[in-house]
């Protein structure tokens, strides 16, 4: 019951601190620099998804053919679509594709 309640309380406070924010600015307008600075928000948290994708919590390993062959796809994606959300899905269906056959 102590681990049900704790995901609960977890779940309330995560939903919580998105929520206040919502609900406080929703009146206000951002300023155009801090706009700007959102746009890079993104491709922040995909660089620091592919890092923690090639290091391990040891220190590091070195990348395997399947990760290149993912990081290359979405390289040649996102050049090519200039669109995340194809990067994503074809970058990681190679990735996981390769790691299966491998």
């Amino acid at each position: 019951m102590m681990i049900f309640a704790t995901i609960v309380l977890m779940g309330l406070g995560s939903y919580a601190m998105r929520a206040v924010f919502i609900l406080l600015l929703s009146n206000h307008t951002f300023p155009p620099l801090a706009l700007k600075a959102l746009e890079y928000v993104g491709p922040a948290v995909m660089a620091a998804l592919v890092m923690t994708m090639l290091l391990s919590p040891e220190g590091g390993h070195a990348p395997r053919v399947y990760e290149w062959a993912g990081l290359a796809t979405a390289a040649v994606v996102a050049l090519l679509t200039r669109n995340h959300i194809y990067v994503l899905v074809l970058a990681m269906g190679v990735y996981w594709g390769l790691g299966y056959l491998m």
